[in-house]
């Protein structure tokens, strides 16, 4: 008989990677009877179809939690953040939620969502070493 033994990977399958989440959403649901659970995401894209900008993220709850918001470089500082921020927000609330959540490291845009209306709700030092990770949320209504 085979003994089980931890595995340590760091180029884990996106299938294996995928069950692990799948199984925490599986757990998250059933213990909180909330099963309105959505994948989230907005693109822009040019004339040839190549994505310029997106975000990514899901609602659950009455919350929608931006995941990831990327700009192609030739396109930051033009308006396009700001604006698949907001048509995400308009999703959100669509959907029926009252909440944004996300979070940036301090390298990264926490200015930028505090000028969209975001509050800091958490800060955890050190994380990577040097900056931090910065928790913010946004009520919608």
């Amino acid at each position: 008989m085979q003994q089980e033994r931890f595995e340590i990977q760091d180029q884990p399958s996106d299938g294996e990677v995928r069950f692990v989440e799948d199984q925490v959403d599986e757990f998250n649901m059933a213990t909180t009877g909330l099963r309105d659970y959505r994948p989230l995401a907005v693109f822009l894209r040019d004339a040839a179809g190549a994505l310029r900008a997106g975000l990514t993220g899901h609602t659950w709850g009455g919350c929608g939690e931006v995941r990831y918001l990327w700009v192609r470089e030739a396109d930051r500082g033009r308006g396009v953040g700001r604006a698949l921020l907001s048509a995400a927000e308009r999703e959100v609330l669509a959907r029926g939620c009252g909440r944004v959540v996300l979070s940036s490291h301090t390298f990264q845009a926490p200015g930028f969502y505090l000028k969209q209306g975001y509050t800091i709700v958490g800060r955890a030092e050190g994380y990577p070493s040097g900056h931090a990770q910065v928790y913010l949320e946004k009520l919608l209504r």
